[in-house]
């Protein structure tokens, strides 16, 4: 840690050997010419041996940071390290305060896992593209000299039993200091319990990025390590108290999901005994997700309260609330005229469409249950469904218009169904993406190979800054679904990027560039 050393003290102090050691020789005089970052004290925060990785991630100017990158993956860097690096930076510059920051956030971990599903020089550029949109949004926002994260000490003393209300009812109170200082304490105990106590903060609230947050989070620990958990976990409970401040500044009413929760444990008894494993059938998970679409928010949180003390599964539960929220995607109408932008035109759906942000919100709230205790196996559940709910005035009464276009696709082969999926990709045309999808899927034809079509234009579009999160969510989706269900979330994963098509991400084709790739 750096203790009342400015920045060039610190890298006077680790030593040029050391320095190149970590981070490259070019890198390394790179970070020898930055300048110090105003306002350091002896509270800066600050991340041991990767530290100057980090500073490189934050300090850097955008057109000078991939070949610098670049360059590390050539010395022997791996993109593990180097999206590791990143998301500290992100946590440090932002503290989960800033909209494009902590959707870059959210992106890192999905790039990784994207650059696992290429080969070669290509499996770098997911994770370049998003570390360039992670540099690019520091500078832009002056975070570049300035941190909004920094040392926290921790109360002397908590009561770990109840640590999850009392954050939470600092959070309430808006109490930064106090809850920052909760947490902190709850963070010197084991990662896991920490986690279980945030949960009780953010099921506050149904804010997509609030619950993406927190798991994605959760999700960057086996590539941080548990050492950073604190950091990383830390930026929920500062994007949780940033929305009770906006609350109370705004004289706004507490979302009614803080007295329909608890009550719903109590009443179903949820937490007196272990979550059944009862696998329903096809029928029963398309009733429940029906349930959960079509009704209230209370009406979906109840019934799959009641599912749950029925003895039905936690995993169908949750299949439930993915297929529900896939159903919002594949209803939606598209984006409104008044609502558009240049990035974001009429009809479409990519970006922070109701459909998207359903299936991201409902893929994270499925991800939390399945790595919590007991109470928040349910809860998440509950609040997923909450969540989910209430959302059927934005969509359409029927599905997607694509169904028309079925029987005029009367290609077997999936080679020339992929060629004409992709022209539709490339003409934007939503509907005939979808139709012969659908299509490929009927024919039980092999879903690598449209995967790996579908993961082309999740790395080289810019998706407004949701590209890389729902290309993981349908994929994970896919991957846990019952066969009756599966192939529409590829449906819904060809209407996506048949919308986000045409709009580039800044920095892929220079990273295409650095790597030398055809």
């Amino acid at each position: 840690m750096m203790s009342g050393h400015n920045r060039r003290d610190f890298l006077a102090d680790v030593g040029r050997g050391m320095l190149v050691a970590s981070v490259g020789s070019t890198a390394a005089l790179e970070l020898g010419l930055s300048p110090a970052l105003a306002g350091e004290t002896g509270k800066r925060l600050t991340f041991g041996k990767l530290e100057p990785l980090v500073s490189l991630m934050q300090e850097t100017e955008p057109n000078k940071l991939l070949p610098l990158l670049v360059n590390e993956l050539k010395s022997g860097s791996d993109l593990k390290t180097l999206t590791t690096a990143a998301a500290l930076a992100n946590v440090r510059a932002f503290a989960g305060q800033d909209y494009i920051g902590f959707h870059t956030f959210m992106a890192l971990i999905p790039a990784y896992q994207m650059a696992s599903e290429l080969s070669g020089k290509n499996s770098a550029l997911p994770v370049l593209k998003v570390l360039y949109r992670n540099t690019s949004r520091i500078q832009d926002a002056g975070a570049n000299n300035k941190d909004a994260m920094h040392r926290v000490t921790p109360v002397k003393s908590i009561d770990s039993t109840h640590g999850g209300e009392l954050v939470r009812e600092s959070v309430r109170a808006v109490n930064w200091d106090q809850a920052e200082a909760r947490f902190a304490a709850l963070a010197n105990g084991p990662v896991g319990e920490a986690f279980n106590h945030l949960q009780y903060t953010v099921q506050d609230e149904v804010n997509v990025h609030r619950v993406v947050l927190s798991w994605r989070a959760w999700a960057m620990l086996p590539l941080a390590g548990e050492e950073y958990a604190h950091s990383l976990l830390r930026q929920s409970v500062r994007f949780c108290l940033k929305s009770e401040q906006n609350q109370v500044d705004n004289k706004r009413a507490p979302n009614p999901v803080r007295k329909v929760l608890p009550r719903l444990l109590d009443e179903y008894k949820l937490l007196a005994k272990p979550l059944g494993k009862t696998k329903p059938d096809d029928a029963w998970i398309e009733h429940l997700a029906d349930t959960i679409f079509s009704n209230t928010r209370e009406q979906a949180a109840e019934a799959v309260a009641a599912a749950l003390a029925e003895g039905m599964s936690a995993e169908a539960v949750g299949e439930a609330l993915s297929v529900a929220a896939n159903k919002l995607l594949l209803h939606d109408p598209g984006r409104l005229e008044k609502y558009s932008s240049a990035a974001k035109p009429p009809g479409c759906v990519h970006g922070d469409s109701v459909g998207v942000h359903a299936s991201d919100a409902a893929n994270a709230w499925r991800a939390i249950a399945r790595v919590s205790n007991l109470r928040n196996q349910a809860a998440s559940l509950i609040v997923g469904a909450y969540h989910t709910a209430g959302q059927v005035r934005w969509s359409s009464k029927s599905p997607y218009p694509y169904a028309e276009q079925l029987d005029g696709i009367r290609e077997t082969s999936g080679k020339k169904l992929l060629a004409q999926t992709e022209e539709a990709i490339k003409a934007n045309d939503q509907a005939r993406a979808c139709a012969i999808v659908h299509r490929y899927g009927d024919l039980k034809l092999a879903h690598r190979p449209l995967f790996d079509l579908l993961l082309k234009y999740a790395v080289s579009q810019d998706g407004a800054l949701h590209a890389e999160k729902y290309y993981r969510t349908a994929s994970e989706e896919f991957a846990s679904a019952r066969p009756a269900f599966q192939w529409r979330q590829m449906v819904a994963l060809a209407r996506v990027t048949a919308s986000e098509y045409g709009y580039p991400a800044p920095g892929y084709a220079e990273a295409r560039e650095l790597l030398g790739v055809v």
